[in-house]
């Protein structure tokens, strides 16, 4: 799917701003709120999280549907193309309505979808609804607990008995929800270019790329690559072909060059940002242009106060001056697809991405607690009849779509298929053998493929071994394993990750820390205080500097951000290497220190 883009072709109007909002207690469908003006509404920006913005724990954990709603009037100018609404992210079900008819639904909170809706416009003010559903279950990604055990009771995170309906997120991070990602009206010529696939490799100086265009219509299609400066680098005629560039510049980590390529299509013109990278493992490394990199990096959240998950520009610019400043060089989208806005800034920066599907929690017995039904333990991947869990279709189609929507971003280097799912449980492999083999048939790149594995004493079973290209592990030996004894912790670390060094590929990880309240201090390192946060990571670098096979670090989390009440939990998790509103603890200039002094490529001989 193409971001939607002005160009002289295509007309693009922004729709945010403040909406009408209102809270449903379970009569919008049943009194057709969708078919009049709100009563009683309140107001809600638009893109943004609702939680946090009205005062009151009824509010901020709202269970069920709200809607949203603003009138839309189309210029005269732009009816006589195609009109398309396009929404970037609404989590995490939607149903959307336009003078009172139904006009698109969609389930998953974190990637686009669109409708055309010149059929549906009326002449003037047209009424545009969008009612969201925020609940999450054993269908959904990320998964929520049905039965009240799970993560959530595990964490003491809101499940078993309450006081009213609440989602039980089977997962450590806020369920941030509402239109989250921008809502945008687009036009283009009758005849149109639909999708843009690219793929280069790269011969030393020479680079050629694979191009494949989906159109709708009859036209000619013609592509070209011009250079930063405007110059034409290749160009090419028809839908299937290659385009040739000698003299090529690579898009490399922390030093980014992006051409631009343009297609036209009859009338249609499009045009991304694009740059020239090849991604392979071989033995024990991690190649980008064929060096060996070493990742730099974190784990982070989309997560801000008062927006939550909502798109949040200024602080997307200032997290990556941050990593800049740090030396980090890359980042996982953890837990969901960031913001396209976001993606394309990495491209811009150079800041080398691991793309994350929204598939967290698929795992019915986290921690050692147990689901059950009708008396009987249920393992996660048991057919759904006997309570096992019910995302695979959904998961599919959420592989398919992130792919779909980010494979011409030169940031992107692996996709991540999974976090922390119950990967070395019964039924496992049969589970994500298929989302594996989906991946690598959608995308032209063919990237890497992972799993984010979590931290259990089976890991040798692990389906991963068997699935992944990349071993991507998330480890906590001197926090969840040997807490506050950081000598035994890093004799079960050296234990562990000696074994994943010996199986030959890359591996790194994805998660490690400590929670770490900003301010609190000891002149002995103990639990909760910024010395032992930093003690911590020392324990951890020691044991993977020495190993060969070992390409990246990426710490939990870059920041601090908010969680469902727990009492493992102070407002939040406090994992992070910088608090919410981005101020550094100890730790940022312990890594800053480590990290400029680590290259990019060549860490590990």
């Amino acid at each position: 799917m193409l971001y939607p883009i002005l160009t002289q072709s295509r007309g693009l109007m922004d729709l945010s701003g403040v909406w009408a909002f209102k809270l449903d207690e379970g009569r919008g469908f049943e009194e057709k709120w969708y078919e009049r003006p709100l009563e009683a509404a309140m107001t809600m920006p638009v893109p943004a999280s609702y939680n946090d913005l009205k005062e009151g724990e009824a509010f901020r954990d709202h269970y069920g549907w709200c809607f949203y709603q603003r009138t839309l009037a189309v210029p005269s100018y732009m009816t006589g193309q195609r009109l398309v609404l396009r929404f970037a992210a609404v989590t995490h079900i939607a149903k959307v309505y336009l003078n009172g008819e139904l006009i698109a639904e969609h389930k998953g909170g974190f990637l686009p979808f669109e409708v055309q809706i010149n059929e549906y416009l009326r002449e003037g003010e047209n009424l545009l609804t969008v009612a969201v559903d925020n609940r999450i279950d054993h269908t959904t990604l990320p998964v929520g607990s049905e039965s009240g055990s799970g993560m959530g009771d595990l964490m003491g995170m809101g499940g078993g008995r309450t006081s009213r309906k609440r989602n039980n997120p089977n997962f450590d991070f806020f369920n941030y929800c509402g239109i989250t990602r921008p809502v945008k009206l687009y036009t283009t010529p009758a005849a149109y270019v639909q999708d843009i696939f690219l793929n280069a490799e790269v011969d030393n100086t020479t680079a050629r790329i694979a191009y494949h265009l989906e159109t709708a219509g009859e036209a000619t299609a013609k592509i070209a690559v011009y250079t930063k400066d405007g110059r034409l680098a290749a160009e090419a005629e028809g839908t299937d072909g290659t385009l040739e560039i000698s003299d090529v510049v690579l898009w490399q980590p922390l030093c980014a060059y992006l051409y631009e390529v343009r297609v036209t299509f009859g009338e249609d013109v499009y045009s991304l940002p694009y740059g020239v990278r090849t991604v392979k493992t071989e033995g024990g490394k991690f190649l980008i242009n064929g060096r060996p990199f070493y990742f730099k990096g974190y784990g982070k959240h989309e997560d801000t106060f008062p927006a939550g998950r909502g798109l949040n520009m200024p602080m997307n610019t200032k997290d990556i001056s941050l990593m800049k400043w740090q030396g980090a060089n890359s980042f996982r989208t953890s837990h969901y697809p960031y913001s396209e806005e976001m993606m394309r800034l990495c491209d811009e920066e150079g800041i080398v991405v691991i793309d994350e599907t929204p598939a967290v929690g698929v795992h019915l017995n986290f921690g050692g607690g147990a689901n059950f039904k009708d008396g009987k333990r249920v393992n996660t991947f048991d057919p759904p009849e006997d309570g096992g869990i019910r995302t695979h279709e959904h998961h599919m189609d959420v592989v398919r779509d992130m792919i779909l929507r980010d494979k011409n971003h030169a940031c992107v280097v692996m996709w991540s298929i999974a976090n922390e799912a119950d990967s070395g449980g019964p039924g496992a492999y049969a589970y994500f053998k298929p989302l594996y083999d989906l991946a690598r048939e959608t995308d032209p790149q063919k990237r890497p493929c992972t799993i984010v594995s979590v931290q259990m004493p089976n890991y040798k079973e692990d389906c991963t071994i068997q699935l992944s290209d990349v071993f991507c592990l998330n480890r906590y030996y001197g926090w969840y394993a040997c807490g506050g004894d950081l000598d035994m912790a890093k004799e079960l670390c050296r234990e562990e990750l000696t074994f994943w060094n010996s199986l030959g590929k890359p591996f790194m990880y994805t998660e490690y820390g400590a929670d770490t309240v900003s301010g609190f201090h000891d002149t002995t390192p103990v639990m909760y205080t910024e010395e032992y946060q930093v003690e911590y990571y020392k324990v951890n670098h020691e044991v993977a500097d020495s190993l060969e096979n070992f390409v990246g670090e990426q710490v939990w989390n870059f920041a601090d951000f908010a969680t469902s009440q727990s009492l493992l939990r102070v407002q939040g998790n406090k994992k992070g290497i910088f608090t919410r509103d981005r101020k550094p603890k100890l730790v940022a200039h312990y890594l800053r220190n480590r990290w400029t002094k680590i290259p990019e490529f060549g860490y590990k001989k």
